[in-house]
């Protein structure tokens, strides 16, 4: 959680921050920022097609916490967000901080995900160990089972 606040800090553009209220003067700054770019830039309709479920509930949370509306169009797919941003804001500030936040939650997730999966099992879990290429005797099955 600290790390999280930390970047978003890092993205609020420099100015003095007190260690108890640097994560809301950061969302501030933020909002400040957004503010003077929609004055120079009018905000124009941006649509951000998430890759997966976590990272569309982070990128919702993040505009709405600086009060940035997200929507999406009846048809649309679940994976798209909506937004009236103006174009400076999106590429310097919020998808720079979204991107690293998700790394960061990705990371996150990666590792409880290995660890639930090493104390239910007993096993190590992690990525399948690579070999140099052999010529095969028989050549491999793909398999594309289905998860649900």
């Amino acid at each position: 959680m600290e790390k999280l606040r930390r970047i978003e800090a890092l993205h609020a553009r420099p100015g003095s921050e007190g260690e108890r209220h640097a994560a809301e003067r950061a969302r501030e700054r933020i909002q400040a920022r957004l503010k003077e770019l929609e004055a120079e830039e009018p905000p124009i309709e941006f649509r951000f097609s998430m890759a997966d479920q976590w990272s569309r509930h982070l990128f919702v949370a993040l505009l709405r916490r600086y009060g940035i509306r997200p929507y999406r169009y009846r048809g649309q797919r679940r994976t798209t967000v909506m937004a009236h941003l103006s174009r400076a804001f999106v590429n310097e500030t919020l998808w720079p901080e979204f991107l690293e936040l998700q790394s960061t939650l990705m990371a996150y997730f990666d590792a409880l995900t290995d660890r639930v999966i090493e104390q239910a099992l007993e096993v190590r879990a992690g990525e399948a160990e690579e070999q140099p290429e052999a010529a095969p005797v028989l050549a491999p099955q793909e398999h594309q089972g289905s998860l649900m």
